[in-house]
């Protein structure tokens, strides 16, 4: 059996084939609903009681009170210094790289002044408190904490809440050290779906935030969801994925080991890669054959491979740029000479990587720009997390006498229109002679 399924864009069941690769199960799933909902429920009425139920129960804890979920700043600090050296300058210089992008993302309020002395104007401030929700248990990310963490800081949030599972009572310290860094105010050990909505609802302990961001597994998405619009929400995330374009003068084991970065992190995850050269196609097929059987996580990037991966010949650059924006990927490599001519051609990805230097793993840890993306195709619509997310946008009018006056019959007309006589009254007060 192939290692990965190669496809030809030129054939006539192209884009069925296409349709079928890119189909995914989104969160929606019944049992996890109704599971999610009552979890949801108990949180709201029985507030740290139901959130110490539910973490030993699922994280087999032994949790007596709220005390044993929360951590000090000087517990973090603690974690810090317990980290290795290299370890502490990698946070540290990635948290930085992180930090010096996100501030070109700073809004500042703004106004101007028409003839007649009216004056409009928007006014920018930051969320008073968001909670961010690290994922922990099998893996832990400390790349999370300073994606999420980082940029809710440049934007001015008074008050960063972070939420991590300790399954059998472990964390790491590599996330514990990295909220420290990240400037994170508060830190409980809780996950799941009773973490969300500790996060929404608020309890004794857990305040109550405004946005709630960052990655989780399906029962965290499906919180994510159910919860939205008493709080607000980054996005409802799916797997991970990679596509890259080629022209084939990329060395063939770069770009499989591109592609196995983003197989490893689970079954469900995509891997596509798309060239106009053949040759180079079945190259990278060998490579991934052979560079698969390094990997700690094999079985998991096969499986990816397997049922998500695909080799996509093309006639052209142009034609492989065209199939990338119609799927619209989370991470987007464009491997060839000279990638910027192509860039004006890019409509739907959630991060671009131009150049054949340019490992989408980079951006992962260290680059700089957010690696929290759309996925599943929202790209077409959405943008990847930042400072904006994080700060709220108010419209300033401040009407001159002269503003009232004209504005107020232009408005009073149209409320009439629309048979809202009260609005209209209302704006003719305003008005001169009237």
């Amino acid at each position: 059996m192939a290692v990965i399924r190669q496809l030809d864009s030129l054939a006539p069941d192209f884009d069925a084939q296409l349709e079928m690769l890119l189909a995914w199960e989104s969160v929606a799933d019944r049992r996890v609903e109704e599971t999610v909902a009552e979890i949801l429920h108990e949180v709201r009425r029985g507030g740290d009681a139901a959130v110490i139920g539910y973490t030993n129960q699922f994280d087999r804890r032994q949790l007596r009170s709220a005390a044993d979920f929360t951590l000090s700043a000087d517990e973090l600090q603690a974690a810090l210094a317990r980290v290795e050296p290299e370890a502490r300058r990698a946070l540290e210089s990635a948290a930085e790289r992180v930090r010096n992008y996100h501030n070109h993302q700073r809004q500042e309020s703004w106004q101007y002044r028409e003839a007649d002395g009216t004056v409009l104007g928007q006014q920018i401030t930051p969320m008073q408190r968001v909670g961010i929700y690290v994922p922990g248990g099998k893996a832990s990310y400390p790349s999370s904490v300073l994606m999420n963490a980082v940029p809710a800081k440049v934007a001015g949030v008074e008050e960063v809440i972070m939420v991590v599972p300790a399954p059998d009572n472990q964390v790491s310290d590599l996330v514990l050290a990295a909220a420290a860094i990240a400037g994170v105010d508060r830190l409980f050990t809780i996950g799941g779906a009773q973490a969300v909505a500790a996060l929404a609802y608020g309890t004794d302990t857990v305040p109550k935030v405004d946005k709630i961001v960052g990655p989780g597994n399906i029962f965290v998405a499906s919180a994510k969801r159910a919860v939205f619009g008493q709080v607000a929400i980054d996005m409802i995330a799916g797997p991970s994925e990679i596509l890259v374009i080629c022209d084939g003068k990329t060395d063939p084991d770069w770009i499989a080991m591109d592609l196995l970065s983003q197989a490893e992190h689970d079954e469900q995850a995509q891997s596509i890669l798309v060239s106009p050269d053949q040759d180079f196609l079945d190259a990278v097929e060998r490579s991934l054959e052979k560079l698969l059987e390094q990997l700690p996580r094999r079985d998991i990037a096969a499986t990816s491979l397997a049922e998500r991966g695909a080799l996509v010949a093309v006639d052209s650059i142009e034609s492989a740029i065209a199939i990338s924006n119609r799927i619209a990927p989370e991470h987007l490599e464009v491997s060839v000479d000279e990638p910027e001519q192509y860039l004006p051609m890019i409509r739907n990805a959630g991060a671009i990587f131009l150049g054949r230097y340019t490992a989408e793993a980079l951006g992962d840890y260290c680059a700089g720009p957010n690696h929290v993306l759309p996925t599943s195709g929202t790209a077409r619509f959405s943008s990847p997390l930042g400072v904006y997310d994080f700060q709220k946008r108010s419209s300033i009018i401040h009407c001159s006498p002269e503003g009232a006056d004209q504005l107020g019959q232009v408005a009073a007309t149209l409320a009439r229109g629309e048979g809202l006589e009260a609005h209209a009254r209302s704006a003719e007060y305003r008005v001169r002679g009237k």
